[in-house]
């Protein structure tokens, strides 16, 4: 991101990194609002089910994003023990995905919306240029979350897909080498291998499929 201030185009970095704050204040309300429906106020007594984007924001992880094109927020608080189903932190862990699934379909089809009800024109590119971007950074956030490795929702969302015996071992070696391997991808991807840019090619092909209007 960084490069387009390099590059001047101010208006379109401060649409981006808009966005991307907006983004991802909406996953982790939506992780916050989901531990609170099955009986766990530990998000709520944080000061965590809020959009405000101050309360979910990390100062590291947006300048991480600014300066090397990836980052974080700050985790949502949970206490598993005051959880009332068995299903609860499947739920939980997918809330942040789905919202950002949900942010991303609310907002491309308001844009098609708006063109075909004459309140914008095709011609004007500030709004086309941020409504599709804030549909992509989404669904972009979507399919990495969803990643089953180190500390990424995906983690959470797997075991309950696997038998059991598989499930366990994969938690104990997840919990062991997760973010090794997470930081390794990272690494690779910097070093220019296609691993992020895949991700990003995946969510961009979902974007037709979520315009509906």
């Amino acid at each position: 991101m960084i490069n387009l201030v390099y590059q001047g185009q101010w208006p379109l970095f401060l649409m981006i990194l808009v966005a991307l704050v907006a983004s991802l204040s909406c996953h982790e309300f939506g992780h916050a609002l989901a531990a609170l429906r099955f009986g766990d106020d530990t998000a709520k007594r944080a000061g965590r089910l809020t959009l405000n984007p101050l309360s979910h924001i990390d100062p590291m992880g947006l300048m991480m994003v600014v300066f090397v094109g990836f980052g974080y927020a700050k985790p949502v608080p949970t206490n598993p023990r005051a959880f009332r189903s068995r299903y609860a932190e499947l739920v939980v862990a997918a809330a942040g995905p789905l919202m950002n699934l949900l942010l991303a379909v609310v907002s491309i089809n308001l844009y098609l919306l708006s063109l075909e009800m004459g309140w914008l024109d095709f011609a004007d590119k500030g709004p086309q240029v941020f409504f599709v971007y804030l549909a992509q950074i989404n669904l972009l956030l979507m399919m990495f979350n969803l990643l089953p490795i180190g500390a990424l929702d995906g983690h959470y969302i797997l075991p309950y897909l696997l038998p059991r015996r598989i499930a366990n071992a994969y938690r104990y070696y997840n919990q062991r080498y997760g973010n090794f391997i997470l930081l390794g991808l990272i690494a690779l991807a910097i070093l220019g291998l296609p691993i992020f840019s895949t991700v990003i090619g995946w969510s961009t092909g979902l974007l037709q499929w979520i315009a509906v209007v």
